[in-house]
């Protein structure tokens, strides 16, 4: 018989907030399979915290859950633009706790699964995000195209060097972000103190999987050999034309879009899980620094009971 523990969205919350559940790590280390079964067993329905999943189209290279699971368990932030929409953390985050408000009002729990960490931190966390400027963007994107990514990241190590070691040197699209925040608001674009608070609005309880690296390395390289042989290359080039700069950047697609013609899948595939283990460690770095994530080998026995038991214990 499964084990099912009947968590009811405010009854174990603290002054009234909504009890919001979460299992976040790297990609790869099963979160999505996990998800599903923890999910029926205690009412809930999943948030998705990718920020790739959100684009229509963008099935395989992203790893989606097929239609038969989401009849399973309701899915929300699947699907929700086009791949030309270069959707912001901002939308984001009104969009996620949308959903987690209309799942607590049905009476069932919100359960946020997802490796993406800061849009996790955006949802979760009081975060702002500072404004945006269409003209001040492009005039940074004229020079990154004349002067390189690498020479933007310079600027930016100077001028913020804790939001500069943040991000990787060719990042094209946060370092322009972060050196437009800092040319509109002429603060640091780290500054904000909420980043380092960890307080969260919600009744929050956070399961982190992780596996060891070489059984993770493994997982991915089976990952990619199953998106190539499913038909990975296909879909990039048949979303390629409407895909945003945020699109572009997303794990496969980037490799495939960047890969010159005729390339030997092999190396394809080499490429891909390479990038993707370095995203991997990357993701491990981010969650681990949150203090209120307790984490779980993902592959001892019984990890959905153990994950049943932590969601259904009290908070705070």
């Amino acid at each position: 018989m499964a084990l099912r523990c009947r968590i009811s969205g405010r009854s174990h919350a603290v002054g009234g907030l909504i009890r919001v559940c979460a299992l976040v790590g790297p990609t790869a280390v099963g979160k999505s399979t996990t998800a599903v079964e923890v999910a029926e067993a205690i009412d809930a329905e999943i948030v998705s915290v990718d920020s790739m999943q959100v684009y229509r189209g963008m099935d395989i290279g992203t790893d989606k859950v097929s239609g038969p699971t989401r009849e399973r368990v309701p899915h929300h932030l699947l699907d929700v633009c086009a791949p030309g929409h270069d959707l912001t953390v901002a939308e984001f985050q009104g969009l996620a706790r949308g959903a987690i408000a209309d799942i607590d009002r049905r009476g069932r729990v919100p359960l946020l699964v997802g490796g993406s960490g800061l849009y996790f931190r955006a949802v979760v966390d009081d975060l702002e995000f500072p404004p945006r400027s269409a003209v001040v963007r492009a005039a940074l994107e004229d020079r990154a195209e004349q002067v390189g990514a690498a020479a933007l990241f310079g600027e930016l190590q100077h001028l913020d060097p804790v939001a500069a070691s943040r991000m990787e040197p060719n990042n094209r699209r946060r370092i322009v972000r972060a050196l437009e925040v800092i040319e509109l608001t002429g603060r640091p674009f780290s500054d904000n103190d909420a980043w380092d608070r960890y307080e969260s609005p919600y009744d929050l309880r956070v399961a982190g999987l992780e596996r060891s690296r070489d059984q993770l390395a493994e997982r991915i390289g089976t990952r990619v050999e199953r998106m190539l042989a499913g038909g990975l290359v296909d879909e990039v080039h048949r979303v390629a034309a409407d895909m945003s700069p945020t699109a572009r950047q997303a794990l496969g697609y980037r490799q495939v879009l960047e890969a010159a013609p005729g390339t030997d899948p092999a190396v394809l595939g080499d490429n891909i899980a390479r990038a993707t283990r370095r995203f991997a460690r990357r993701q491990l770095s981010w969650f681990k620094a949150d203090p209120r994530i307790t984490w779980f080998d993902a592959a001892q026995p019984g990890l959905t009971r153990r994950l049943i038991a932590f969601f259904a214990s009290p908070g705070r």
